[in-house]
């Protein structure tokens, strides 16, 4: 009678979540290609958005790229001709002007894959940050975004016939777990995760899927001369996390946008921040329902033993400044 308990436990009830999370798990799995669609970029002209066009470039995507300098989206425009013998088209305009975002949508025509990769980061504690500085994170970070996919929107959903659609919006893993010193850039970040949910449900029947990435810390030159800013909690908090070259991100970012995925992680790291913050957001695969549901328990205690980690290290780090 114990073996047949044990072996109840073991394989009857965890095969029976199995087939209950296929019916039940939504969207539905999707294959969204990439070779001879039009992918769009915000921030395409240096680092994670220029490996994404490169990269989508030698799969045979027509590739268009915005950012706000002429000069950077010609060396980027010449850097991935001559890796890949693609010409991509550049379009010039700041992500926070509605109307030049829009004419740059118009002028490149129906868009089937849009990356926001967008993003400018500050590092500060909020007390010391002027209110300009968080605006203009917000506003680059956020309200782009919004900007980018409403001039976008109207032609994707008129792609009659070509196929499924994506649009993958660039967060970070501060927009999974708020970090001492990312107050207005985990702002900024964490809302991007409410857009993309909610977006999720408004475009499912337009055949529109919607990707969120969190990239960890990656070698980026924008991200070199932020990190000389960090003030001193933030360096040992984030000490122990490691960084990631933007070709790295790129692929993983590709990758998991021709899967459909909603969650796209980018390292064992991510992986886990993902299940520990899964909540309500969609989940396609149900193998990886099946993971999260199983191990959700142990991660939260995982989280739990990071967060007794940080809270000491700021204890620590104000007791030797006030001695």
């Amino acid at each position: 009678m114990a073996d047949l308990n044990l072996a109840y436990l073991l394989f009857v009830l965890p095969l029976a979540l199995l087939v209950f999370l296929y019916f039940i798990v939504r969207p539905r799995p999707v294959r969204i290609p990439i070779k001879n669609r039009h992918v769009f970029i915000t921030g395409g002209s240096s680092g994670i958005g220029l490996a994404l066009a490169h990269r989508a470039a030698s799969e045979g995507a027509r590739v268009s790229i915005l950012a706000r300098s002429h000069d950077k989206l010609e060396d980027a425009k010449h850097a991935i001709r001559l890796a890949t013998g693609v010409d991509v088209a550049t379009f010039a305009a700041d992500v926070r002007d509605a109307d030049a975002v829009r004419r740059a949508a118009e002028e490149a025509g129906p868009i089937d894959v849009l990356v926001v990769n967008q993003g400018v980061f500050v590092p500060e504690e909020l007390e010391k940050q002027g209110l300009d500085e968080v605006k203009f994170m917000v506003d680059v970070n956020l309200i782009g975004s919004f900007n980018m996919i409403k001039a976008a929107l109207p032609e994707m959903k008129n792609r009659e016939g070509r196929g499924p659609g994506s649009i993958a919006l660039m967060s970070s893993q501060a927009g999974q777990v708020g970090i001492y010193g990312y107050t207005a850039y985990s702002a900024s970040k964490f809302g991007l995760r409410g857009l993309a949910e909610s977006l999720q449900h408004e475009l499912i029947a337009e055949d529109i899927h919607i990707s969120l990435i969190f990239p960890p810390d990656t070698n980026t030159p924008g991200f070199i001369e932020e990190s000389k800013k960090r003030p001193p909690l933030t360096r040992i908090i984030t000490g122990s996390s490691g960084e990631m070259k933007a070709e790295e991100v790129a692929k993983k970012a590709l990758d998991g946008i021709k899967c459909g995925s909603f969650i796209i992680p980018c390292n064992f790291e991510g992986l886990l921040l993902s299940i520990a913050t899964a909540g309500l957001s969609p989940q396609r695969s149900f193998p990886m329902a099946f993971v999260e549901v199983l191990t959700a328990g142990l991660i939260r205690v995982a989280a739990l033993c990071f967060q007794w980690n940080w809270y000491g290290s700021i204890e620590k780090y104000y007791a030797q400044k006030q001695q």
